[in-house]
């Protein structure tokens, strides 16, 4: 593992204090408070984006202390809305791989990041076209659940959904057949605007044929359509069942979406989702492999 002290750690942290000091609080969510002598954001406020200690985070920007991992790299590009040219650049000043797309690690489309920190009381969040979840708010984890720490295929929620069944405990049993059918016309819809040689999406499909019949029966089917606007009913381990309206915004070539979600007109779930921040995040456990 290199040092910390090469010139290139030294230009990493050179670069993450560029690039705090050109962010405002409030593009992040944050307040601006009475006394900021510097432009841009604080080193602990950047620590917390991120997820990381305040000392961490100082010794990252010394050019000094342990390399950072991937997915601290990736918290920290999301933290300090870099572009994807300013994501990757910043994996190989720390000596790291580039994450291929569509992974947990992916960057996020700046625009719909921004959209997120928004949606401060709406559970909101960002996945791929894969189904695999890159951030979400509070709101959404205390709604589904913790996606984060999930790698590989397991990352992809349509990936789960036909191979593990405790994911299925988010929905009501009769909606299972729906639900399954949507998922697999989604897939199929996200493989035909990939590139035809993209190993990712082929090596999903063909894991998930050679996994579950009720996949590949429904591929069978041919089924294509993109999800947009659907209205689900949501079983809360704590509040019990839900009907919301699931809206999608999409970003430009497709490979990911902002997706919120607003109580149905005619139910009580707008009280249930206010419900939502009095409860925090629920405890959800994903069985290992």
């Amino acid at each position: 593992m290199p040092g910390m002290g090469s010139a290139k750690y030294t230009e990493l942290g050179a670069f993450l204090r560029s690039r705090r000091a050109r962010i405002r609080p409030s593009d992040v969510g944050l307040a601006h408070g009475p006394r900021r002598r510097v432009p841009g954001l604080r080193r602990e406020e950047v620590a917390q984006l991120a997820g990381a200690s305040a000392d961490y985070y100082n010794e990252l920007e010394r050019g000094a202390g342990s390399q950072p991992s991937e997915q601290m790299i990736a918290a920290l590009a999301r933290a300090l809305r870099l572009t994807a040219d300013e994501r990757d650049y910043l994996y190989r000043l720390a000596d790291r791989p580039v994450p291929a797309h569509g992974g947990p690690a992916s960057h996020v489309h700046p625009g719909m990041l921004d959209l997120l920190t928004r949606l401060t009381s709406t559970p909101a969040q960002v996945i791929t076209d894969l189904h695999v979840t890159l951030v979400q708010n509070r709101p959404a984890v205390a709604l589904l659940g913790d996606h984060s720490g999930l790698r590989g295929a397991r990352a992809s929620f349509v990936y789960r959904w036909f191979t593990e069944p405790a994911s299925r405990r988010l929905y009501p049993e009769a909606d299972h057949p729906g639900q399954s059918r949507a998922f697999v016309a989604d897939l199929r819809a996200a493989a035909a605007r990939r590139d035809a040689k993209d190993t990712e999406v082929r090596s999903m499909i063909s894991s998930l044929l050679a996994a579950s019949s009720e996949f590949a029966a429904l591929w069978a089917d041919h089924e294509v359509a993109f999800r947009r606007d659907d209205r689900k009913r949501i079983d809360h381990p704590a509040l019990g069942l839900m009907e919301v309206n699931c809206l999608n915004l999409f970003s430009e070539d497709g490979r990911q979406r902002l997706l919120w979600f607003t109580p149905a007109a005619g139910t009580d779930s707008a009280g249930l989702l206010d419900l939502l921040a009095v409860l925090g995040t629920q405890e959800v456990t994903v069985p290992a492999r």
